[in-house]
């Protein structure tokens, strides 16, 4: 995370609005997401949203239930509320709301990422052919951002039934055992139906309408300045990215650990030892553990990696938060570089439960903060030997970023088989299915 490319962002296409105006729009599609996230997060509903807490929040903030149900799943799904157990808790995105124009843009392009889970399939359409719809979606996305204004639905019908046909000739299944070849005279599988797949088209375009991409007219379609923005980013693979280092002696922990985020590991200790020079030890370490217990995860990551420029110090501390589930992964890896372990050996320690709980972890701050080439290659450095044995694993752990970091994944993927079956495992965590 301290050693991603330090290349020079381009700049966005001509008539781009400012960051500013981009985050302003997204807080308006995500409004009453958020208001629904911080109703829940003060304690007035619990993890779930039961009948009785629908009407409780609807007679609360002055909305149907209707828009609480729609309103909490995007909450989930941007980041902006997490659950343990039964209890809501505030992401670091709810946090950061009113202050941090990045926390928004993130939140919304999460949002943007899990569409096809913000609105449901149309009934009775069999589930690869959404699947198969879904993958094309990147295809019709382009083609509209690089048309630089409206495109007619038959053009946009065609793109998506070239590709959809494409991507059903190819049967791209993940295999989890050995499937009989087929015989010689069985004829290719046919296309979809023309009349399916403008269903198809809908829905996907009402969907990216829904949560804010494009805006719909009269037998065509536009991408929204935050659409056109966003498929822009995942052209060009890059990430809205934290603010260059600057006056990090004078800062609050968590502003000094994003200062250094993209510096190399010399410079950042340098960083850090600076930082704790201008400080009591006792209140840096109760400061960056402060830090740590919060909800983003890469600066949970810089944080311990700032307590290890501290050292002996902040042994009693560290260890005491071994307890602290969230905490545990990082503090066993510390605890045993500090006892001599070689670092390259020191997550040995672990459990495959808190391994696994790591790994999503980890996944969640490179979704957050880094570009999408690394996102994919975090794929290497999971202890599971398969693609299938992570993904059982990861929805099992019970991560509460769970969902957000798949959904980040499969559209990163370049692989469409495994990005569909990253992508199926995402619904199942997020429907609670097996």
């Amino acid at each position: 995370m301290t050693t991603r490319r330090t290349r020079p962002a381009p700049r966005p296409p001509e008539g781009t609005p400012p960051r500013a105006e981009l985050a302003r729009q997204a807080r308006t599609v995500l409004a009453d997401a958020v208001r629904i996230a911080r109703w829940a997060s003060d304690g007035a509903a619990p993890g779930t949203t039961p009948p009785a807490t629908l009407e409780h929040a609807a007679a609360a903030l002055d909305i149907s239930p209707a828009q609480v149900r729609s309103g909490w799943d995007r909450a989930r799904l941007a980041g902006l509320v997490e659950l343990h157990g039964d209890t809501a808790r505030p992401g670091w995105r709810l946090r950061a709301w009113d202050r941090d124009d990045s926390a928004v843009l993130r939140g919304w392009v999460a949002l943007f990422d899990a569409w096809s889970l913000v609105h449901p399939a149309p009934r009775g359409v069999e589930s690869t052919a959404v699947a198969e719809a879904v993958e094309a979606v990147p295809q019709v996305l382009s083609l509209l951002q690089l048309s630089a204004g409206p495109v007619t639905v038959p053009a946009l019908l065609d793109l998506l039934g070239q590709r959809v046909a494409e991507l059903h000739e190819e049967r791209c299944e993940v295999p989890y055992g050995p499937e009989p070849l087929p015989a010689p005279a069985e004829p290719a599988p046919t296309a979809h139906p023309p009349a399916l797949v403008a269903r198809l088209l809908d829905w996907a375009l009402e969907g990216l309408a829904d949560v804010g991409a494009l805006t719909l007219g009269p037998d065509q379609a536009t991408l929204t300045p935050l659409g056109n923005w966003a498929v822009w980013v995942k052209l060009e693979q890059i990430c809205v990215a934290a603010q260059s280092p600057a006056g990090n002696i004078e800062q609050a922990a968590a502003d000094m650990l994003l200062g250094c985020a993209r510096l190399t590991p010399g410079p950042a200790r340098a960083e850090y030892r600076a930082w704790l020079a201008a400080r009591p030890v006792g209140s840096a370490v109760a400061e960056l553990l402060d830090v740590a217990r919060g909800e983003d995860a890469l600066l949970r990551g810089l944080a311990f990696e700032a307590l290890r420029v501290v050292g002996a110090p902040a042994e009693p501390e560290v260890r005491a938060v071994r307890t602290d589930p969230s905490l545990r992964p990082y503090a066993l890896i510390w605890l045993a570089e500090y006892d001599g372990t070689d670092p390259d050996d020191a997550q040995e320690v672990l459990s495959r439960e808190e391994a696994t709980w790591l790994w999503v972890d980890t996944a969640a701050a490179v979704a957050d903060h880094g570009e999408t080439g690394l996102l994919v290659r975090h794929l290497d450095a999971a202890v599971q030997g398969t693609v299938p044995a992570l993904l059982d694993e990861v929805r099992a752990v019970g991560h509460p970023r769970t969902v957000q970091v798949l959904v980040a994944l499969a559209a990163a993927h370049p692989d469409p088989a495994l990005a569909k079956a990253v992508r199926k495992a995402a619904f199942q965590v997020h429907t609670g299915g097996s």
